[in-house]
């Protein structure tokens, strides 16, 4: 059975408890044990009770991310507690408070990310216990699907654009990758702000879609003569001012020699890379490289991404990637379709992953 009324207070602080015999339950996607996308099973899992200052969510979509496909792998440490639900983002709708909670009341709309993560558990499930901190109001316009897609990727775009690398407007911004979630998020956040966006695709359907998003030029990034491209754009500005890498196996050689002088690098993938960096061509420009990871940004500073954000769908100028939608059933291939773009590089996937329960 699944649930729909009588919730019963069988679980403290979203911690899932299977001692309960007459519970309601849920339809989740988890894991017993880490290892390749088999090990996802979809099964009934009792349903949780938010504890203090936490919600439970009635769970309308939830997106794929990278670190969902590690850590369900293995290849991130996190503390995991079996059932495991894997999964970081999710929208839907408020079913029930806990006590304390302040900001939401039953029946709000609303879209978070950071579960899944230090303990807590993920998003993958008819119904998620999430602490209110982690938590924003969804536009009345947006839809849960495009709410769910936009969020890790959404925030990530944001702090790295304005949080660290302080984008101002004219600047000249590179961002690999154009189509995905973090690259389509950066093309939308850093046009909104005024700057001129080079971005890089592997197809004419990528290429449009970028142009629509308003890329003032998306290269082939299996051109050739793609560096020369580049830098012929640059060349009026001296070179590029920042750069928004999101592969994993960054060429430090390639980005520095296109750089402005002053320029900042930003890097947020690839934890087992180890790629040569050349020293002197990078500190006689003046460059800085900036690492950083989006779930080490306290609540509040999410909160005001996620508030920058909102407004920006409002006006308009957000529109989050959604590239395929499946039903939360279909979790285990949804994993491995990722892997397959993520890892292997197959180039078959635009925009973000997104799973329905219920569909």
């Amino acid at each position: 059975m699944t649930a729909a009324c009588g919730l019963a207070a069988f679980v403290v602080t979203g911690q899932i408890s299977t001692s309960a015999t007459s519970t309601p339950l849920m339809k989740a996607a988890y894991i017993t044990e880490t290892g390749a996308p088999g090990v996802l099973q979809y099964d009934e899992l009792p349903l949780p009770v938010p504890g203090i200052g936490e919600v439970l969510v009635k769970v309308g979509a939830v997106a794929i991310n990278p670190i969902d496909t590690y850590i369900r792998g293995g290849m991130i440490a996190m503390p995991l507690r079996f059932p495991f639900i894997v999964g970081c983002d999710l929208a839907g709708t408020i079913e029930m408070v806990g006590r304390n909670v302040r900001r939401f009341k039953v029946g709000d709309r609303v879209w978070g990310s950071n579960q899944g993560l230090f303990g807590r558990q993920g998003t993958f499930a008819e119904y998620a216990v999430v602490d209110e901190k982690w938590l924003y109001n969804t536009p009345p316009n947006e839809t849960d699907v495009e709410a769910a897609a936009g969020a890790l990727v959404g925030i990530t775009a944001y702090l790295g654009l304005f949080r660290i690398a302080r984008l101002q407007t004219g600047e000249l911004l590179f961002v690999n990758g154009g189509s995905g979630g973090v690259g389509s998020s950066v093309i939308q956040q850093a046009k909104a702000a005024g700057a001129r966006v080079i971005t890089t695709v592997g197809s004419e359907p990528k290429r449009v879609y970028c142009q629509s998003l308003g890329a003032d030029y998306v290269l082939d990034y299996n051109s050739p003569t793609l560096d020369a491209e580049i830098r012929q754009i640059a060349a009026p500005t001296g070179g590029i001012t920042l750069w928004f890498e999101t592969q994993r196996e960054p060429t430090f050689d390639r980005t520095i020699a296109m750089m402005a002088m002053h320029g900042r690098i930003i890097v947020l993938a690839g934890r087992q890379a180890r790629p040569e960096f050349p020293l002197g061509a990078f500190y006689i420009k003046d460059l800085s490289l900036h690492g950083f990871a989006m779930f080490n940004a306290s609540p509040d500073k999410q909160r005001d991404c996620a508030q920058a954000i909102n407004d920006l769908y409002s006006r308009g100028g957000w529109h989050p990637a959604v590239g395929i939608t499946l039903p939360l059933s279909q979790a285990a291939s949804a994993h491995q379709l990722q892997e397959d773009n993520t890892l292997h590089k197959r180039g078959t996937l635009a925009g973000k992953i997104v799973l329905v329960p219920g569909a």
